[in-house]
């Protein structure tokens, strides 16, 4: 190896040297981009909170210069032959230019004229190209940075299907006080303000050796550590201390099981529900207060506030008791809900149906722990987590089928409110509050009448149609997987083909078609393979083809009525309006979209929402 071949370099770099007219590929082990929800509305949330910390109206924009600065972390990359290939870091890296092309677009909209665009692509010869170079993924990239929006197909890798949906994840964790007078500033200070640390081998060998070295040893004291050091140092007893620490180091442990950061979000989401005092109010110039704090340096948080958590620095038993019964409760809780979110438990089946639909992790993780107190008997523990998540479910559902946004930076100061209005209450006191909640909501069913698909709800379609799907069956007695419906196996499909011309004696405009031919009534979900082979055909020679799916499907046929007393016992036990359609037109669509709406007053009723889901 060449003495050029030995060297690595490090360098701290804002965000416009790391990109500006840059270019990137992704090493072959790192291609799969695998953020989730609550990533990247993290890292949107911690980057505006950043901002709006030190902002204020009146400021000259050169002021800027002298905000804070967010480490945003390292990454390192290989150079060889002038060509740079990202070796670790692709996700935040890629969630930052995901970020961008929202910032540009954004822009676009406030009419701005900031250049941003030389860090999401060049042009180079002509030719046009991402800064962020991986093939599969170019037509995603260019249609989120022309329209905005990107809708899947079935050739997609993981990584684009993923990217298109976090993408949505951005716009709707943008908080809006950062839309008006303040956004030029907040391109500035993401520009020049957000550091990374560009570590570059100049062989694989080294690439490879620091790759490792990074993920197996952490580089810096997290929050968790830091919290744990001070929360230690109060103790008075060795003995006690020692127990302490190995205690919170396989608490630690078991949470990065979960995920690699999880241990902070745990911290973050414990002392949201059961200490922060104080909320950011909603506009531009306020200050960062404990909700906000806490999701920036909870570390820091908890010595600047032990009065709120009922703590004295000098008096151990507070700490122990924090520890030895507080911090030990509540990881048990927290590490139900995991569970919960990717498997269907009975008693906490509300907690994974919001994991497919629900709140910014942010939210949903606090509401659930806030009426938690350490006396709590498990059975009540979950009948409270259960209560809450219901609640979400309930209240993303009707928003959604009435066209509101639930993004973060829209129901933040709501929710937090909640937080603290169910702070320790008991049961019935909590099932109390959220039904009163619900109760005073405007958005009701009557929405299901108008509501259809458009470019930007299809994954919500879906999952209507999956807990509709999977509430039918259960009623008749077949065993029934909600997150079968959810795998990309099955699509959602029209019952009508996309052909005007086969109904215009009902339709003067194809617009209208279209309109029509969208809402929820004239929607099925098929399998993939299935909805491919025969969803350009008629009505008429589809019918058939629907007697071998799932029941809600099925009950279009008349088959499905003859000689199935389960499922004709349950129709006339429910009273809902099944019935078979040999023909389906306009009026067809209708009748069925109040079938739906039927299903969901059900599924979703307020007199029986503190029970078990069916």
């Amino acid at each position: 190896m060449s003495k050029e071949e030995h060297k690595i370099d490090a360098d701290d770099r804002c965000v416009f040297d790391v990109l500006n007219e840059r270019k990137f590929t992704v090493d072959y082990f790192q291609r799969e981009f695998s953020w989730g929800h609550k990533h990247i509305e993290q890292l949107v949330t911690d980057l505006t909170t950043s901002f709006l910390e030190y902002y204020e109206v009146g400021h000259p924009r050169e002021k800027v210069e002298g905000y804070n600065n967010y480490y945003l972390g390292p990454f390192v990359v290989t150079s060889k032959g002038g060509k740079k290939s990202i070796i670790d870091g692709q996700q935040r890296l890629t969630s930052l230019t995901l970020f961008l092309i929202f910032l540009n677009n954004l822009q676009k909209e406030l009419g701005g004229k900031e250049s941003i665009e030389p860090m999401i692509f060049s042009e180079k010869y002509g030719k046009k190209s991402f800064n962020i170079q991986v093939e599969e993924r170019a037509r995603c990239m260019e249609k989120l940075f022309t329209e905005a929006e990107y809708e899947p197909v079935p050739e997609d890798d993981e990584s684009t299907v993923n990217m298109a949906a976090r993408y949505e994840d951005v716009t709707e964790a943008f908080p809006e006080e950062i839309k008006g007078e303040a956004f030029p500033y907040f391109l500035d200070w993401i520009k020049y303000n957000v550091i990374l640390v560009e570590i570059t081998a100049y062989s694989d060998d080294n690439a490879y050796a620091i790759f490792e070295s990074m993920n197996d040893r952490g580089l810096n004291l997290t929050s968790t550590e830091m919290l744990k050091g001070y929360v230690l140092s109060r103790f008075s007893d060795s003995e006690d201390r020692e127990k302490a620490n190995a205690f919170w180091k396989k608490a630690v442990q078991t949470l990065h099981g979960y995920e690699k950061e999880e241990d902070q979000q745990f911290f973050q989401a414990w002392l949201r529900a059961q200490h922060a005092v104080t909320i950011r109010a909603g506009k531009v110039g306020s200050s960062n207060e404990d909700f906000e704090k806490i999701g920036t340096r909870f570390h820091s948080w908890v010595r600047d506030n032990l009065d709120k958590m009922g703590l004295d620095a000098n008096r151990p038993d507070g700490f122990r008791e924090l520890v030895n019964t507080d911090l030990k409760f509540y990881l048990r809780q927290y590490e139900q809900i995991l569970k919960a979110r990717k498997e269907e438990i009975p008693g906490l089946e509300f907690v994974h149906f919001i994991d497919h639909w629900g709140i910014a992790y942010s939210l949903s993780m606090p509401l659930m722990l806030a009426s938690l107190k350490p006396t709590d008997s498990e059975e009540v523990s979950r009948a409270k987590i259960n209560a809450v998540a219901r609640y979400i479910d309930t209240f993303c559902v009707r928003r959604s089928i009435n066209y509101r946004k639930f993004g973060a930076s829209s129901i933040r100061y709501t929710i937090y409110n909640l937080v603290r209005e169910l702070r320790r209450v008991d049961l019935g006191t909590l099932q109390a509050i959220l039904l009163k909640r619900l109760q005073e909501m405007d958005e009701g069913w009557d929405g299901m009448k108008s509501f259809g698909m458009h470019g930007q709800n299809k994954y919500f379609i879906k999952y209507l149609l999956g807990r509709m799907s999977t509430y039918i069956e259960r009623k008749v007695d077949i065993s029934s997987v909600f997150k079968t419906f959810m795998d990309r196996k099955f699509e959602v499909e029209h019952i009508w083909a996309k052909k005007f011309a086969a109904h215009q004696d009902e339709f003067e405009q194809e617009h209208e078609f279209e309109n029509c031919r969208n809402q929820i009534g004239g929607l099925v979900l098929l399998q993939r393979g299935t909805n491919q082979s025969y969803g350009a055909k008629s009505y008429e020679d589809k019918l058939p083809h629907y007697i071998k799916e799932n029941l809600l499907v099925k009950s279009l046929h008349q088959l499905s009525y003859q000689n199935n007393p389960n499922f004709t016992n349950m129709v006339e036990r429910t009273g809902l309006p099944f019935r078979a359609h040999e023909v389906f037109k306009k009026a067809d669509i209708q009748e069925r979209s109040l079938l739906y709406q039927k299903i969901c007053e059900q599924i979703w009723s307020e007199d029986a929402w503190v029970d078990n889901a069916e």
